[in-house]
């Protein structure tokens, strides 16, 4: 790590009241979150094996209201 961005880093963990590992944990949590795939494309397909007609299954579940 370049000694700008540790002094930073020494800086922002200082003015919170934490460690620096905090502060690198936060820093690598929104990182990763803002790269992770949508949820609907982990679902996509979901239900393609499935013998079920959708609109029925759909007229079934809003009978129930």
């Amino acid at each position: 790590m370049p000694d700008a961005q540790l002094n930073d880093l020494m800086q922002i963990a200082e003015a919170e009241k934490r460690s620096r590992a905090a502060v690198i944990r936060d820093a690598l949590d929104g990182y990763i979150a803002q790269r992770k795939p949508a949820l609907a494309v982990d679902v996509f397909g979901l239900w393609k094996d499935r013998n079920v007609d959708g609109l029925d299954y759909q007229d079934k579940l809003r009978s129930e209201w």
